[in-house]
């Protein structure tokens, strides 16, 4: 099941794409509304999710990098055993791995991901995120949906 490491790819492009377009066009912190409850606001995460760990002394970003990549080698042997009847498990996997590699990427080369999708109401505010992340939550959703009966992954006779 190789052959849905093309969704990866696409998801690797389309975040390193929107992160340097939003790196390049926006000044840190920089907040611009789209609509109602929804703006792009660039900011640096040197955390995990929720920017858990954030504030822990620069250690934590070797951590989440070893971590993703431990993970993505785990994925990508993972995919390559997969069988051809398990293609819902095949897309989640390939969505997970391309978030986790983009993700990754951020880490290595600046020390932090950039994130700049910004959900909120009011005053309240979700923890910005990033197409990685994104990619990264509709896998683990399609995942949890699969392990639940969802796509049939049993062989056909």
């Amino acid at each position: 099941m190789l052959k849905w490491l093309w969704l990866s790819l696409l998801t690797l492009v389309l975040d390193q794409g929107s992160k340097l377009y939003i790196d390049g066009s926006m000044q840190l912190y920089q907040s611009i509304p789209l609509m109602p409850h929804f703006s792009l606001t660039y900011v640096h995460n040197t955390g995990a999710a929720f920017s858990f760990l954030s504030e822990a002394g620069g250690w934590q970003r070797w951590f989440f990098a070893g971590l993703a990549l431990v993970m993505s080698i785990g994925i990508t042997f993972w995919l390559a055993r997969l069988q051809k009847h398990e293609t819902l498990l095949a897309v989640a996997l390939s969505l997970v791995l391309g978030g986790a590699i983009g993700n990754l990427i951020d880490r290595l080369a600046y020390g932090y991901v950039i994130d700049f999708l910004d959900v909120y109401y009011g005053t309240w505010h979700w923890p910005a995120f990033n197409i990685a992340d994104s990619a990264i939550t509709v896998g683990v959703m399609l995942m949890l949906a699969e392990s639940f009966g969802l796509g049939n992954s049993t062989p056909k006779d």
